[in-house]
């Protein structure tokens, strides 16, 4: 097991009824949460926590004033649609966590929300936390100037990320990403033969697993180029299987009708099985993987696993959102490493075909310098996240 690493300060403790008040607007900030609140219970035993959280974080004792769904929003014209009821739940929010007492807001990802509540609750005098950065330095660095004026605390995932804030004047730790903590280096080993009896594809030559995306238009977007790549692979490779990861029911049935659409016109007789529940049960199986970008490439890279990364937009989000870029990489091993670790694609590059290549590629030749430089990254990132972000804010608001 590698080794977590700590704060160099001496640990706070108080029995202080501190209220804290959180915000985590989508299901990957709700698992952040949970452990957050834990490491806040250790030190404060006293504490309330209010707010809105999924169903981790209300099951570790959070009473959530809204349902975590009505956030959750996709592109550039959900928003638009959803902005007046958003609206309510900014002025209530801002409104209750007042009202409550709450000495500490923490913001949990969803960025654009939880900064313009940020901003509204410290010119109240409430501290503010934001968890996760916004990726300043792949897009908008100007922004770092406004979140200065509305953040006191900036929790990181990545230590890159650290430069940026103090260079301009604003407080901020790097706790480590929770995958890294949670995920054992040979994980993606130890874990394949009980991965692949449950889904069947113990006896397959290549098994790849595919990561669509977890939103609608994630899969709609990506869905048909994954799909068609896959179709050129089992052309080559005819023992080839392929295990799709849904992210629930709603996006299986998306996934299925894609693949109705796409393989039925096809005649080929392509060996693929659609399942809902753990990713990482499913890359666990795979001895490729075939992923949107985000989090699951890193969550891939953790397991050790080869990968091909690829990403597409809706043209017109994609005109809007490519001007404004400023990264080298999308893939979270490439942007650690600062090193095209992973071949990655973006918009019209992302062609079935040249998907299927870097596949095949990868699957003729295992890379053992590869498996090294991921172990280094997953090194630098196992921190006991919620412990220590928890440290931190014990450290701001005890000041």
């Amino acid at each position: 097991m590698l080794q977590s690493d700590s704060l160099d300060t001496e640990t706070v403790e108080t029995d202080k009824p501190v209220i804290f008040a959180l915000l985590a607007g989508e299901i990957s900030g709700d698992n952040l949460g949970v452990d957050l609140i834990r490491g806040l219970k250790a030190r404060f035993p006293a504490a309330r926590f209010v707010g809105v959280g999924g169903p981790a974080m209300i099951s570790e004792g959070m009473e959530s004033w809204f349902d975590i769904s009505r956030l959750s929003v996709n592109g550039f014209v959900d928003p638009l649609k959803r902005l007046p009821d958003l609206i309510h739940i900014l002025r209530e929010m801002k409104r209750k966590t007042i009202e409550s007492g709450a000495l500490c807001f923490i913001g949990i990802d969803f960025n654009f929300f939880n900064l313009l509540l940020e901003g509204m609750l410290k010119k109240q005098g409430v501290k503010t936390v934001h968890y996760v950065s916004p990726t300043v330095w792949a897009w908008r660095k100007g922004r770092i100037k406004s979140i200065a004026k509305k953040v006191d605390l900036m929790l990181t995932l990545y230590p890159f990320e650290l430069d940026i804030y103090r260079e301009n004047g604003i407080d901020a730790e790097f706790v480590g990403h929770p995958k890294a903590y949670e995920y054992d280096p040979l994980d993606g080993i130890t874990g394949m033969p009980a991965a692949q009896e449950k889904y069947g594809v113990s006896h397959a030559s290549h098994v790849v697993a595919i990561l669509p995306g977890s939103r609608s238009g994630e899969v709609t977007h990506t869905g048909p180029d994954f799909l068609r790549a896959a179709i050129i692979v089992a052309e080559a490779l005819p023992d080839a299987m392929f295990i799709i990861a849904a992210a629930n029911e709603k996006r299986k049935q998306q996934i299925e009708q894609l693949i109705e659409l796409e393989v039925g016109s096809q005649n080929t007789a392509l060996k693929v099985n659609v399942v809902t529940g753990d990713a990482k049960v499913v890359m666990q199986a795979a001895d490729l993987v075939l992923v949107n970008s985000g989090t699951a490439t890193l969550e891939a890279m953790l397991l050790r696993k080869p990968m091909v990364m690829s990403y597409r937009l809706g043209k017109i989000t994609y005109a809007i959102i490519s001007r404004l870029v400023t990264t080298d990489y999308f893939a979270l091993p490439n942007i650690l490493s600062q090193k095209p670790l992973v071949p990655e694609y973006i918009q019209d590059a992302a062609t079935p075909e040249v998907l299927a290549d870097a596949m095949m590629a990868l699957l003729k030749q295992p890379n053992n310098e590869l498996t090294a430089a991921f172990d280094e990254i997953h090194q630098g990132l196992r921190k006991n996240s919620g412990e220590v972000a928890a440290q931190a804010i014990a450290k701001l608001i005890v000041r």
